[in-house]
């Protein structure tokens, strides 16, 4: 016998992944790490963090280029990179699921763990400060 919660139940997880997975803006995706960061974002401290070396080989901007507003390039594999700012390329930071993919990605790259909040949060606010 099936019960009762069942099919409910699963509707809900099924409409929770769907929303999930809907289509976010850049700063939608900024509120939600600075809500979990639990302190106001830093645009200054998030280029500083862009463009410094963490003990690693590579800063962010070896690959996407000191002004992310331009395609930028692999450092190890020469693969062409789109512009990461989201003035110059409309499709970053529009999905949650894909942005942490590469910030987990690209955090590990560059600060050997993957970052904070509090990290993104202020990388995102620089990014969104420029034109």
């Amino acid at each position: 016998m099936e019960c009762p919660m069942f099919k409910p139940l699963i509707l809900a997880a099924l409409l929770g992944g769907a929303l999930a997975a809907q289509a976010a803006t850049p700063a939608e995706l900024l509120a939600g790490y600075t809500a979990q960061a639990g302190a106001p974002a830093q645009a200054a401290r998030g280029q500083a963090f862009f463009t410094s070396k963490h003990g690693k080989e590579w800063s962010c901007s070896s690959c996407h280029g000191a002004a992310p507003t331009g395609a930028g390039q692999h450092a190890s594999t020469a693969k062409a990179i789109k512009p990461l700012a989201p003035s110059a390329n409309a499709e970053r930071f529009t999905e949650l699921a894909k942005s942490e993919k590469w910030f987990r990605r690209n955090c590990n790259d560059v600060v050997g763990r993957e970052c904070s909040a509090g990290e993104k949060a202020d990388v995102l606010a620089w990014l969104l400060t420029l034109k």
